[in-house]
């Protein structure tokens, strides 16, 4: 199925339909992004991070994250 024939039938869901889709496409962007997360994370792209939090740490520096 080819991408146009995929636009074309979701123009023809209905708004539940078309709701559970977008739920799912969510689901499925999370997912491969959190998989990238990991795989930076393992491979050390994200070392920088780490080590900004912790400097931050020491310094008492850290706020509270209010949206989780």
């Amino acid at each position: 199925m080819s991408l146009t024939e995929i636009k074309t039938a979701v123009r023809e869901l209905s708004s539940k339909e078309l709701a559970e889709l977008a739920a799912f496409i969510s689901k499925q962007d999370n997912a491969i992004w959190d998989k990238q997360m990991e795989k930076d994370a393992a491979s050390g792209k994200l070392d920088f991070l780490f080590d900004e939090a912790e400097r931050e740490r020491t310094a008492g520096q850290l706020r509270e994250c209010s949206s989780m």
